[in-house]
């Protein structure tokens, strides 16, 4: 139905209430916001949904989450898993409760048992609720960190990560099958709940989940001596860490904790930040001035969601705060836990680290002085979380750690997801064990880049607005897939692997030697004289549009579209015999691609 029609539908059609009608009657004859909110549906992808919020096919509203719960439904009763229940979480932003409330009034109707959290809770602590209850999926009503007009929709399955193929497509497919938002089901609360349909899950779920991450603490003789002493600043951003994070700190003895008042409170508006997320500078303002007035030790923000986290630290020489990306932060928590494990003989002999293709790669050192497996995915957490579900089904690893680049961790296998709350709990039991030896975050991020060498990584996008503009990101990537580079700012291209094809170019001549002649592909540049020997070989991921680039000198750089956002994504890393030298060639490679981003935009 075009536009124009289905607008009409919404708005006089007594199915939608007041309230929509109401706003429909605002944008009467503005064609372009109609366009904009009917032209299409909101889509329901391999994560679920996200959109702004407001009236319309296009936008996050009950109705759109409805839709996309009865699919879910109809999956869930195709699989027989019924019986077993869904969890329900949701965050602090606007008609996040209204939407969760939805998705268990659908699921109830259904005949699935909906169990909803009374208030906001963390994305992590929906991912630990659905295995605790033995529920068969779970929905976090979330947009992360993406600006305050927007809100979303996750998927889990039982095993406490997001959903992933072939799952994922088979539930988008059902979504899909719900043609007429009147086909989707409800009932009331009261009679949900008369039927044993809608149960609030208790406070036995959040002190259960706290029991699991003080399991994971490695020195408890440390924090007795040194918790109390270290001062930290914490901002949660107006979203769901304020009373996890500060429960399990104080649980654990960090009493000079002081949080940013601006912002304690939950406020789906987020009205003293731009953009709420950790990754931003600007979300760390206020954090910064409390942190030098109270003279803290460390400052730390999360997300709304609470799945990130963002670090400073102060530096003993200078005095000032330092902020930690996200592979920084990774790095402090891996060498800790693997050090330490090591040290108490508790590390697996099977051990294994798991991160993604455009995280830092300082991990792979760290991992080989410590005999563990590092294993790479595909971008995005869950995949990380679907590895912890293999090494159980196929007893070949143990989960150790698991990071990505944008500040998202897991210490512990409790959640399948990334967990800001046992992140802010295991960076502050690594400061006070550095503290205890005399030294700061900041002195041991030092050492770290003494030891491994100097690995510094960097980010730069393009956005392309609209079809055209998702037309001009599809044929960028084409282009370089049909003439391979053989050398990027200079350095040369050892390895090129194309996820969407699944195949891996490896030009080493090492890795040519190794194989016998007919093993190796005389590669040929379309355009281009001359032959570049290579060897072929799969991925090993599924499939996916990513270009990366393992180049020399222990450099790298990968190409993808942004899951979220009109963009596409030019990651890269380099490896630096100091400061300045991993400066200066990130400085080189950053402008390199910056000149094939400018031709690629125009």
């Amino acid at each position: 139905m075009e536009a124009g029609k289905m607008y009409e539908l919404w708005l006089t059609d007594s199915y939608f209430d007041e309230d929509t009608r109401k706003e429909l009657q605002e944008i009467a004859g503005n064609e372009a916001e109609i366009e904009e909110r009917f032209g299409k549906e909101l889509e329901f992808g391999t994560g679920g949904l996200r959109g702004i919020i407001g009236a319309g096919t296009n936008r996050m509203n009950r109705y759109v989450v409805g839709k996309a719960t009865q699919g879910l439904a109809d999956y869930i009763k195709g699989q027989g898993a019924q019986d077993k229940g869904v969890a329900i979480a949701y965050d602090s932003r606007r008609k996040s409760g209204e939407f969760a409330k939805e998705a268990a009034l659908c699921l109830a109707a259904n005949g699935i048992q909906a169990y909803l959290f009374p208030s906001l809770r963390p994305t992590p602590m929906l991912s630990f609720a659905l295995r605790y209850l033995g529920c068969t999926a779970g929905i976090v009503v979330t947009a992360s960190h993406n600006p305050a007009e927007y809100n979303g929709y996750k998927v889990y399955w039982e095993d406490g990560a997001q959903i992933t193929a072939p799952r994922d497509k088979e539930i988008i497919e059902q979504v899909r099958r719900v043609r007429d938002f009147k086909q989707v089901k409800t009932m009331g609360e009261e009679e949900a709940r008369q039927q044993g349909l809608y149960q609030t899950i208790g406070s036995q779920v959040d002190d259960a989940y706290m029991e699991e991450l003080k399991k994971l603490v490695i020195h408890p003789e440390i924090l007795k001596e040194e918790a109390g002493d270290l001062k930290i600043v914490y901002t949660p951003l107006h979203g769901t860490g304020n009373l996890p994070v500060r429960r399990i700190l104080k649980e654990l003895g960090f009493t000079n904790v002081y949080v940013v008042k601006e912002q304690e409170l939950p406020d789906g508006e987020f009205p003293t930040v731009p953009y709420p997320n950790p990754e931003d500078k600007r979300a760390f303002e206020l954090a910064l001035k409390l942190a030098r007035q109270v003279d803290a030790d460390l400052v730390l923000a999360t997300d709304p969601d609470a799945d990130r986290l963002g670090i400073y630290a102060r530096d003993s020489v200078s005095g000032e705060y330092k902020s930690f990306s996200g592979n920084m932060s990774g790095m402090i928590l891996l060498e800790y836990i693997l050090s330490q494990k090591k040290a108490l003989g508790t590390l697996p002999k099977d051990g294994a680290v798991v991160t993604t293709i455009v995280s830092g790669k300082m991990a792979r050192e760290i991992a080989r002085a410590y005999g563990v497996d590092l294993i790479e995915t595909l971008t995005g957490f869950k995949y990380i979380g679907e590895q912890i579900k293999f090494f159980e089904e196929n007893r070949n690893h143990t989960y150790v750690f698991g990071y990505e680049e944008s500040y998202g961790c897991l210490v512990g296998t409790h959640a399948r997801d990334k967990d800001a709350v046992v992140a802010v709990m295991a960076l502050c039991e690594a400061a006070a064990y550095y503290k205890h030896q005399g030294m700061t975050l900041c002195d041991q991020m030092e050492r770290l880049f003494e030891t491994y060498g100097y690995f510094k990584e960097g980010l730069c996008t393009v956005t392309k607005k609209g079809l055209e503009g998702a037309k001009e990101i599809e044929a960028a990537l084409e282009a370089v897939r049909k003439e391979v580079p053989e050398s990027i700012g200079g350095l040369k291209v050892e390895e090129f692997r194309d996820y969407k094809e699944g195949v891996v170019l490896d030009y080493r001549e090492d890795a040519v030697s190794d194989y016998s002649e007919d093993a190796v592909l005389n590669y040929r540049q379309d355009g281009k004289a001359g032959r570049r020997a290579c060897v072929r070989r799969s991925t090993g991921l599924p499939r996916s549009n990513v270009l990366y680039f393992e180049l020399e000198g222990g450099a790298w750089c990968c190409i993808r579209p942004s899951g979220t956002e009109p963009k596409i994504k030019f990651y890269m890393g380099v490896k630096g015999s100091g400061d300045e030298d991993a400066d200066r060639k990130l400085e080189s490679l950053t402008e390199a691609l910056t000149h094939l981003t400018n031709s690629l935009d125009g």
